[in-house]
């Protein structure tokens, strides 16, 4: 054979770092064994946010039905249906529990809202009211005026009661009269308002003036000196008519006044005056 070369086995070549294994020491004692992972429990928001996603969703056109006292569920867009569920029954109860919200207008004027029927009686109402206060008032005022009208004053500034109606003695049967004495020229004063119906001589009455009041009583004022009115003419209470005089059937100057209610017989004068708040 020849001369023939061995054929050797190629040769690896090794790194000239050699990774040299360091078996590992066990450590002595317990050893703890990992933790896995917490997965977070499912929490539910508060309840004023639960609200405020239940009228998220309707608004944005979510599909909320209603259950009785409030809602039931969110209609399922997407996962966790039992969550949504969960999350409706709560905003339910809470809208339940709020009641019913009454919103209002910044624009909404005052009245608006008001039940026409009703203003229409109120104004009726105050209407009839203040028509009787106005009639009432006016009544009021034609009594007060009547009041005063009527308001008898005293005939003389100065006198004596010297005979009484329905004495006995000068006279043909008895005194129809009162007699105030008084001296010749005294002022004689028409005791109420009234219209002067007749002036002038009238046998035992002498010199006479006599006057209808606004009630229809008639006065006669008798035995004058002189008379200052005439027929037809207006007098008020307390305005001088005429002086004291001793005309007629008298013996002495004096006034002699009747009162004639609606023009008929005498009636006693001091009773009158009495009667019109006035003690002669």
């Amino acid at each position: 054979m020849g001369n023939h070369r061995a054929e050797r086995a190629p040769r690896r070549r090794t790194s000239a770092t050699t990774l040299v294994s360091t078996p590992v020491t066990p450590v002595t004692g317990k050893r703890r064994a990992a933790t896995p992972p917490r997965r977070s429990p499912l929490r539910l928001p508060s309840l004023p946010l639960v609200a405020g996603v239940a009228v998220l969703a309707v608004s944005a056109g979510g599909a909320v039905t209603a259950s009785g006292a409030g809602v039931s569920a969110l209609a399922p867009t997407g996962s966790s249906v039992e969550a949504r569920a969960s999350v409706g029954a709560a905003a339910g109860q809470a809208l339940a529990r709020r009641g019913e919200v009454v919103s209002r207008s910044e624009t909404r004027e005052a009245g608006e809202d008001t039940d026409p029927q009703l203003v229409a009686l109120a104004e009726k109402q105050k209407a009839e009211r203040d028509a009787k206060l106005t009639q009432m008032r006016k009544d009021a005022e034609k009594q007060a005026v009547k009041i005063k009208e009527n308001k008898w004053v005293l005939p003389l500034d100065n006198y004596q009661i010297t005979a009484v109606f329905g004495q006995y003695g000068l006279w043909a049967n008895y005194h129809t009269g009162l007699d105030f004495n008084g001296n010749t020229g005294d002022p004689i004063h028409a005791i109420a308002n009234g219209t002067v119906t007749f002036t002038g001589y009238d046998g035992a009455y002498g010199n006479k003036t006599a006057v209808v009041l606004d009630d229809g009583t008639e006065i006669w004022y008798c035995h004058q000196t002189t008379i200052y009115v005439s027929v037809g003419e207006r007098v008020n209470g307390g305005e001088t008519i005429g002086t004291v005089g001793a005309t007629g059937n008298v013996t002495g100057s004096h006034l002699h006044l009747e009162v004639r209610p609606g023009g008929g017989g005498p009636v006693d004068p001091f009773q009158a005056f009495v009667e019109h708040g006035i003690v002669p």
